[in-house]
């Protein structure tokens, strides 16, 4: 199984769609104006997200993205929560897709690429 065609990112914004499989909310902060039917998130995951101290520093400008990227490869390296986190999402694509949810309005600078890519890295 291709687990990188499994693991999939996808913006609040979207519709939810039936292919997403799993779908978990990878934001600290809810996303402004969604509301929770319409979202349909399985799993709200708080504790994998980039600490409040790095996403002010990055204030989602792209000249900042490659120290944000380090700085939360970083913080996931050392999270107590990030073990289970990964376990959980192997355990998930072995039946369905799972798709991270993000609120970011960039689809190519934003945490849930980093935090994908560093799953993925983690599952080979």
């Amino acid at each position: 199984m291709n687990l990188q065609n499994q693991l999939k990112i996808k913006r609040a914004y979207e519709p939810a769609d039936e292919a997403d499989g799993f779908r978990i909310l990878v934001d600290r902060l809810w996303p402004r104006g969604v509301r929770k039917e319409v979202l349909q998130a399985d799993l709200w995951e708080k504790e994998i997200t980039p600490s409040p101290a790095i996403r002010k520093a990055f204030d989602h400008q792209e000249d900042r993205f490659s120290e944000f990227k380090a700085a939360y490869r970083e913080e996931l390296d050392h999270n107590q929560a990030a073990a289970a986190f990964v376990a959980l999402i192997h355990e998930k694509l072995q039946t369905e897709p799972v798709t991270l949810i993000y609120a970011a309005r960039s689809e190519t600078i934003n945490h849930a690429v980093i935090l994908r890519d560093w799953l993925l890295e983690h599952f080979q």
